[in-house]
């Protein structure tokens, strides 16, 4: 038998594992459209303007997460407020006033969560990629903070938005799962709790997983996956992609991401009628707040759309 005898049809091949994150799959969930203009469209569709929102809870990370780099005799209250104000994010306010007064309440945010930390419980993880495979997926995504209370681990999520949260976040959110078993997977110890902080309120929800929980969201997943890739499968056969040019150096890309604005729009790709059935949109009240919208009839159809500092809490 010839060595190409013996080889299996490349129809009996084992399909590919389908890399992702929580967030590409629940893009994939919310509006495939959405995910389309996303992942898969190249160049990607001209997004909307920076939502303030996002720039308070980016800032709010980013402070949390330098201020547990600090040695141990700078982890202050102070401390997070400076680095908070140090790393502010001014995208998407109405005005200088505007971005001055969410400085201001975020400095005691972050402020008044750390004064109720042990600045000397470090965590296993701060900002750290976990990731896991089974035999659908290569999954990954990045924690905000992993500790070890015991013998186990805990995923822990900070919060900024302005609605309460209730244990079912915590319980159905496809990311925490995913993180709690990426954790357990690589550092070898069990990873069951997760929890949310929610630091508006100071309300901390908690949800202690089962491994058959952790089972069910795990396979949610793998059919969340099986579908996109499948849809992935036949955008690129139908779509021919673009020539990829050399990668800029990552200080021209900076200066370049910093004059987006002005550039040209660019709109979706062109694509054909089935391949548009199946990245059908899911129009709804998430419309308003979609960084696509501009290229989304049925979005735009919804209702109005938002200002970019309609998220915050005034």
């Amino acid at each position: 038998m010839s060595a190409v005898q013996g080889q299996l049809p490349l129809d009996d091949m084992p399909r590919r594992l389908y890399s992702c994150t929580p967030s590409r799959l629940n893009a994939w969930l919310d509006c495939r459209r959405r995910y389309r203009f996303s992942y898969l469209d190249r160049p990607q569709p001209s997004k909307g303007p920076a939502w303030a929102h996002n720039s308070v809870g980016a800032s709010v990370h980013n402070a949390l997460a330098g201020w547990w780099r600090e040695p141990y005799e700078r982890r202050t209250p102070l401390t997070a407020a400076v680095l908070l104000t140090n790393g502010w994010i001014t995208e998407g306010f109405r005005d200088a006033e505007q971005s001055q007064r969410w400085l201001a309440r975020a400095r005691d945010l972050v402020s008044g969560y750390v004064a109720t930390l042990d600045p000397a419980d470090d965590p296993v993880g701060v900002e750290r990629t976990v990731a896991t495979r089974t035999k659908v997926i290569a999954l990954s995504g990045r924690i905000d903070r992993l500790d070890r209370r015991g013998d186990e681990l805990v995923v822990v999520d900070y919060k900024t938005g302005r609605r309460p949260l209730t244990q079912d976040d915590a319980r159905g959110s496809l990311a925490l799962a995913a993180y709690a078993v990426a954790a357990s997977s690589m550092l070898r110890t069990p990873c069951h709790e997760v929890e949310l902080h929610h630091l508006p309120t100071g309300e901390i929800v908690q949800w202690r997983h089962t491994d058959e929980s952790l089972a069910r969201h795990l396979r949610r997943a793998e059919e969340l996956a099986s579908e996109a890739a499948e849809a992935d499968d036949r955008y690129r056969a139908a779509v021919a992609a673009p020539a990829r040019g050399r990668a800029a150096p990552r200080g021209q890309a900076s200066r370049a991401s910093a004059g987006a604005s002005a550039r040209p729009s660019v709109g979706p790709a062109a694509v054909p009628p089935e391949i548009d059935e199946l990245f059908a949109p899911s129009p709804g009240p998430i419309c308003s707040w979609c960084d696509f919208r501009r290229h989304c009839p049925e979005g735009q159809a919804v209702g109005p759309g938002r200002d970019p500092w309609d998220g915050l809490a005034e």
